[in-house]
């Protein structure tokens, strides 16, 4: 069974219905490990060293955040750019996290309709994670298809619960994949 790390990045993560149902329902699962960056590093002093070897125990890794600004909050930012290093990450000698299969968790306040080339946000929520996509592939991580959760000001607690469960149910596959 492959372990799963999820790096959850969510400045106000209380306030956040759809990713408490989201991290309840994957929280306690076996061989998944939850680890909340802004309840860790409110400073942004990232622990390199730990870093990385979370990333070296695991099989998967999930960049787990609500879509800020077209992109990830600023401490997920900033981890990726210190923690894939270099000849450790990528480069001739970065193949620390090759064969890791990667891909985004991510919540939208913003429906499916406004992320589309007709959309007032003019691109696919796969065409803002592109950036996400090449980071994985230059790291030659496998990239997945994103889970996504949009619209999330508009669903009731029934939608967001069947979300928790989908997002339980891909855990699952992705540990026997």
């Amino acid at each position: 069974m492959k372990k799963v790390l999820v790096l959850f990045a969510h400045p106000k993560f209380e306030k956040s219905r759809a990713n408490k149902v989201l991290v309840n329902a994957i929280a306690h699962k076996e061989h998944v490990t939850f680890h909340d960056l802004y309840e860790l590093y409110p400073d942004f002093h990232i622990d390199v060293v730990t870093e990385k070897k979370l990333l070296e125990e695991h099989d998967v890794i999930i960049w787990h955040h609500p879509m800020y600004w077209y992109s990830c909050p600023p401490l997920l930012k900033q981890w990726l750019d210190i923690v894939l290093e270099f000849n450790w990450a990528y480069g001739p000698k970065g193949t620390a996290l090759q064969s890791k299969i990667c891909l985004n968790v991510i919540t939208t306040g913003g429906s499916k309709e406004l992320y589309c080339s007709k959309g007032s946000n003019s691109y696919t929520i796969n065409e803002f994670l592109r950036p996400f996509e090449q980071t994985a592939n230059l790291c030659l991580m496998a990239y997945k298809r994103p889970f996504t959760v949009m619209g999330t000001y508009k669903l009731n607690d029934n939608e967001l619960d069947a979300y928790g469960e989908k997002y339980s149910a891909l855990i699952d596959e992705l540990q026997q994949s």
